[in-house]
């Protein structure tokens, strides 16, 4: 790759060159419509199983897509480290006007996803019976699950090459690409699933399989779509195959700064998964309970991380061009906008929570098991609205720290949420009689059931919320070498 090439397809300026509040709307604005794509296709996929499959199905199924949708976060995650890393090292780059070392980062991190892709799919093959065991789901859900999972794994290249690309894209501000190709995946998800659930005209009806086909098949074009436009050229970067030889030093590099970050998503996800067991032990019911829960409050944390995504890249850029106090105004605006739209969120929780629920079920019956699903739903949306607004500071903060290569950071924080407050306080309010894991203690719990899990939940986001405030306001940040 030539420098004339950089040169070519790099803009003459970059966002420091633009007013805070413009800067923070021109990346978060398509982020945020990207990440109301993704809530249209999980709210279709879970109005799908509650509604168009046998009655007997439907809270299997909304119990088996809670855990499919915890299933597609973790093969983001995995990618994380990469996606992370090549975040701050492109915007660092592209701040400092190095357009050649932010491709060469760019095809270093693309091959690394190849890499990890190829990994993760034949692992997962071999190993998902017992992860979908793990999980705690009952009968047929457990079979609903297991189905979803053998038809998702083989795309699993998609879903990485997405998520790498992206991450690439977000360093150098760039979220309208995304956005676009996201547009496309999304529309052909819905499109694809809803035509083989349903059945219309000459396809045939595949039910619950159909589903999961769609997920799979849109995710591998989407993966496609976006390793071609960066062949072609885009926001400062523009790959080529010889450029994504494996490179020790740089690949190295991308490692040293993503893997604290990528860490913390795995705890994050790791804890989740082992908090989602617990939950469904329950029982069916109480499984598909949350697993709506979540799906009602996605609206509030996928706005949160848009808002991460353009504090992360703002802060990296305005670090690259040696301004942290810009850095800093971008971050507080960032979580000033994100704070006021989740706190909005909240009341549309609260207010409408009860009709939310009702769509979802398909309005059931007293005396149903969809109805019992409702009602326990309905319990705990309160703990929902007062919890968002404090993911939304901790989660704007992560990302504006991430931005500057302060990844470790927010590794032992979240390490300290929900190792030390959400998983041992799960325990003691979800059930009346527990024994701890590891040291075999036996201790009487509150019997709270899923209300108490989100209680706990909600416990860990105000923990995390107070130290990651006093680690950005110490200002460490500003001179961490990336």
């Amino acid at each position: 790759m030539s420098m004339t090439q950089a040169e070519q397809t790099a803009p003459k300026t970059s966002m420091t060159s633009k007013g805070d509040l413009s800067a923070v709307m021109i990346i978060a604005t398509p982020a945020l419509a990207e990440q109301f794509l993704e809530f249209c296709v999980g709210t279709t996929d879970t109005w799908l199983a509650g509604n168009c499959l046998s009655a007997e199905n439907s809270v299997p199924a909304v119990a088996a897509v809670g855990l499919m949708a915890y299933t597609c976060w973790m093969i983001f995650v995995i990618c994380a480290s990469i996606g992370i890393g090549a975040t701050a090292v492109v915007a660092r780059q592209i701040g400092a006007g190095n357009w050649k070392d932010a491709e060469l980062a760019t095809e270093q991190a693309i091959s690394l996803g190849m890499i990890l892709s190829a990994i993760t799919t034949v692992v997962l093959w071999f190993l998902a019976d017992d992860y979908v065991a793990a999980m705690q789901l009952e009968d047929r859900a457990y079979e609903l699950a297991l189905q979803y999972l053998y038809i998702l794994i083989p795309s699993i290249p998609g879903f990485m090459m997405i998520a790498v690309t992206t991450a690439c894209l977000h360093g150098a501000g760039d979220t309208v690409t995304g956005l676009i190709v996201m547009t496309i995946v999304n529309v052909l998800n819905i499109a694809i699933s809803a035509a083989l659930a349903i059945g219309i005209g000459p396809i045939p009806t595949l039910g619950w399989s159909g589903i999961a086909i769609g997920t799979a098949v849109s995710h591998v074009i989407g993966g496609i779509l976006l390793l071609a436009i960066l062949f072609q050229g885009r926001a400062h970067l523009k790959v080529e195959w010889r450029g994504m030889w494996p490179d020790p030093v740089r690949m190295r590099r991308l490692l040293r700064v993503g893997l604290p970050g990528g860490l913390n998503d795995a705890i994050v996800l790791s804890a989740h998964l082992w908090y989602l067991g617990i939950i469904n032990s329950l029982g069916t019911t109480q499984a598909a309970a949350h697993g709506l829960a979540i799906r009602l409050e996605s609206p509030g944390f996928l706005s949160a991380w848009a808002f991460a995504v353009a504090a992360s890249s703002l802060t990296g850029q305005h670090l690259g061009a040696n301004n942290p106090a810009r850095a800093k105004r971008a971050t507080y605006v960032s979580l000033s906008i994100c704070f006021a739209m989740l706190s909005a969120y909240s009341l549309i929780i609260i207010f409408g929570g009860n009709w939310l629920t009702g769509v979802f079920l398909g309005f059931p019956e007293e005396g149903s098991r969809a109805f019992d699903t409702s009602e326990a739903v309905l319990r705990i949306l309160w703990i929902m609205a007062v919890c968002l607004p404090f993911y939304s500071v901790f989660s704007v903060l992560s990302g504006s720290l991430r931005g500057a290569g302060d990844t470790t950071w927010p590794l032992l924080i979240t390490f300290i949420g929900f190792i030390g407050v959400r998983m041992p306080f799960t325990y003691w309010m979800v059930w009346e009689q527990c024994e701890l894991p590891l040291v075999g203690i036996e201790v009487t719990g509150l019997g709270w059931g899923l209300t108490g899990a989100w209680i706990a939940m909600l416990l860990d986001n105000i923990v995390r919320m107070l130290l990651i405030c006093v680690r950005y306001w110490d200002g460490t940040w500003t001179r961490i070498e990336v």
